[in-house]
């Protein structure tokens, strides 16, 4: 196995390092990207979090606004896992590791902003076991790092043990891979609603605490995440032989577009709620909406998410827009947008505007603060090309381990 593993190593190297012009390019900018962000951490680090636009009164910010978008990226990886792997879906099962392999890449983006978030790795000794005190499982912080770093395992090692499979010519035992298969689906579910839940749960902030938190997060993560990972099998099955069909696509818009028009349907909820009969409980939302004392920062990006929701709602909710490949990616691109708009500076920030005793602070990121979040997308698409750009010979047969 030794052996098996040290050429598979080995392939996976030659092969993430050598490609086209393109390619090559692509990975330039990214590592560019990367060393920007990495300077500004730098920056970060030095001076503390008094070079982000965060403070007293608003203490999460850009970064933990990505955080709980990556997060439901990650988790949406369920909607090709369980039919692919459970349901023995076909169609699915051609898309499942591509899946598995953006889900790995939200995560450590996800974790890299909650990293920069508490200015410096140091600080996360305290939760760790046996060294300091995780406080588990009282506290719903310690719930989801467990999570969060049990998904991002789970779907690094289904994956590279199919892979491992694949590369020696043999089909995998389901034995080995379904029972954790099953685990993670659950622990998907369970990633995003914990992450809810650390919200609702602070009852300092009425803005959060709302029954519709948790399945909307869901709804939302179920809308976002296929339609990035139908944007990305479009320019895999464009850029090389690897195709997993118009069927399988088909099948992701179409659950894209259930998950949307839940997602909307629970936003008019929202609506109705906080302004039919509006209350001290809703000022966040009148921010946010409609600005408040003055003060609109982030109206005009909440409406321009709410406007590119409804849209992109809307072509894929007319079947014939929703097959036609320009109007289809069209509006997974504004659904991605609109939902990362929303589900970051729509849900985060205005929890903390106005603040308890009614002051209100807005909110504007530096500059160190939007280089660092650039850096770590960055990240996650160096991460993504090198998973996809090892995996994708071995499942066309390219690549094989020769004794």
């Amino acid at each position: 196995m030794a052996t098996v593993l040290k050429q598979f190593i080995r392939d996976a190297f030659e092969e993430t390092t050598t490609g086209n012009r393109s390619y090559h390019i692509w990975m330039g900018v990214l590592t560019a990207l990367m060393c920007l962000g990495a300077y500004s951490y730098s920056v970060q680090l030095r001076a503390g979090l008094a070079v982000t636009g965060m403070h007293d009164h608003v203490s999460w910010g850009l970064y933990i606004s990505n955080f709980t978008f990556l997060v439901g990226v990650a988790a949406a990886a369920v909607v090709l896992v369980l039919p692919a792997y459970v349901l023995d879906d076909v169609d699915f099962g051609r898309a499942v590791l591509m899946g598995e392999a953006v889900a790995v890449s939200a995560v450590i983006m996800a974790i890299s902003f909650v990293v920069v978030d508490v200015g410096g790795p140091a600080r996360l000794w305290h939760a760790i076991p046996g060294i300091g005190l995780l406080n588990w499982p009282q506290s719903m912080l310690a719930w989801d790092i467990i999570v969060l770093n049990g998904y991002l395992v789970m779907n690094f090692c289904i994956p590279l043990y199919i892979l491992l499979a694949h590369y020696q010519g043999r089909q995998p035992d389901k034995r080995r891979y379904v029972p954790f298969v099953m685990l993670s689906i659950f622990w998907a579910v369970s990633l995003h609603l914990v992450t809810a839940f650390l919200y609702a749960g602070l009852a300092s902030r009425p803005y959060w605490n709302n029954a519709l938190m948790g399945p909307r997060f869901l709804a939302t993560a179920f809308a976002a995440g296929p339609a990035l990972m139908i944007l990305i099998l479009e320019v895999i099955r464009r850029k090389t032989d690897f195709d997993v069909g118009d069927a399988t696509i088909h099948k992701l818009s179409l659950v894209v577009t259930v998950a949307a028009q839940i997602s909307v349907i629970m936003l008019l909820s929202e609506l109705f709620k906080e302004f039919y009969f509006p209350t001290h409980h809703s000022l966040s939302a009148q921010y946010l909406y409609f600005g408040l004392d003055g003060k609109a920062s982030l109206k005009p990006f909440i409406w321009l998410s709410v406007g590119m929701v409804l849209m992109a709602t809307l072509v894929l909710t007319l079947h014939p827009l929703r097959k036609r490949v320009g109007w289809r990616n069209t509006a997974c691109v504004l659904l991605f947008l609109g939902i990362l708009l929303e589900k970051g500076l729509g849900t985060i920030i205005p929890g903390f505007i106005p603040e308890p005793w009614g002051r209100i602070d807005e909110y504007v990121p530096t500059w160190i603060e939007l280089t660092v979040s650039l850096g770590i997308w960055a990240l996650g698409a160096f991460v993504f090309t090198v998973l996809a750009k090892a995996a994708i010979p071995i499942e066309l047969g390219r690549k094989r381990f020769i004794a």
